[in-house]
């Protein structure tokens, strides 16, 4: 099934402890695009500017993914500035500059509105929604979101969550919303907006997922030895969490079933676990499907545990 994403694409400089490189291909739609179309084919909307390397559009469109609602326009791509801290777990933002990017508004083309799966990725609220009102007719709609929207754009935010399906946050983004310590009581907060799943990403320790339904899910990370650069790992894991959903048959009334939700997590955790493996996307364009098979395979062995145990003297 096709899948529409919206969001961000930038030319990154990215520091970490060890190596610096600048020019690289970021923002969230663009890891998300890369991962997702190993899967299945991907509608991307954003906007770059006449700066942007034709080598990145020449690299997409040998991939299954359409760029029709790819706007090109006079000016410089957006560009984000970050350096790592010896965890690399935590980094500071340099500079930002907006470019193209700070006029953009997502059209969404015609051939695109049938995409029955939509990932609205990390860019301001009310170009979410603006998303949202041009696909009335979404099987499944997932949302990302992060810690400056929270603080700039909450009643916006708190609009688009309402409307959307699944929510993907990360630990710190779930307390700073809820103003709550306690996952699960912050977790029990987002049902009432109306949400089906909420996903909590841990970064290097995996992530959980959260169904309205009562479903709770632990998927552990996949262990790295070395972490090489983890932005987009978020978006990566996104693009994995919907590319494998985009090859599962939903039911007649468009709904996946919660194993085929499960699964999802951990296909993005493993999609995540390549991004780190190296800058930018570089980790993912020569990924296939039998390294995720084989990875998948992996976890299953490293998490799996004999449920069959009575203590001495039980009854």
């Amino acid at each position: 099934m096709p899948i529409l994403v919206v969001g961000s694409v930038a030319l990154d400089t990215v520091e970490t402890p060890f190596n610096r490189m600048d020019g690289v291909l970021g923002g969230a739609a663009s890891y998300f695009t890369t991962a997702a179309s190993i899967y299945d084919q991907v509608n991307l909307v954003g906007i770059v500017g006449s700066d942007f390397p034709r080598e990145y559009l020449d690299f997409w469109r040998n991939r299954s993914v359409n760029l029709d609602g790819l706007q090109i326009q006079e000016g410089r791509t957006f560009h984000w500035h970050g350096r790592y801290h010896m965890d690399m777990n935590t980094r500071d933002t340099l500079d930002t500059q907006l470019g193209v990017f700070g006029d953009f508004h997502p059209v969404v083309p015609a051939s695109y509105t049938q995409s029955p799966l939509v990932f609205l990725a990390n860019i301001q609220p009310e170009l979410q929604l603006e998303v949202l009102q041009q696909m009335p007719h979404a099987q499944l709609t997932v949302l990302d979101t992060m810690e400056l929207w929270i603080n700039t754009a909450r009643d916006k935010l708190t609009e688009v969550i309402k409307q959307v399906d699944v929510l993907l946050m990360s630990e710190e983004e779930v307390r700073q919303y809820t103003n709550q310590s306690s996952i699960l009581a912050a977790v029990r907060h987002f049902f009432t907006l109306g949400l089906k799943y909420v996903v909590v990403k841990l970064g290097s320790y995996g992530a959980l997922l959260f169904g309205a339904d009562g479903t709770y899910f632990s998927a552990p990370s996949y262990p790295l030895e070395e972490v090489v650069d983890p932005t987009g790992a978020g978006d990566s894991f996104a693009g994995g969490f919907l590319g494998y959903l985009s090859t599962i048959q939903a039911d007649v009334s468009g709904r996946f079933s919660i194993d085929d939700i499960k699964r999802a997590v951990v296909h993005g955790n493993i999609i995540g676990s390549f991004t780190c493996a190296d800058f930018g996307i570089g980790g993912l364009t020569g990924l296939s499907m039998d390294d995720i098979v084989k990875r998948y395979g992996e976890l299953v062995r490293y998490s799996h545990f004999d449920p069959n145990w009575t203590p001495q003297g039980a009854h």
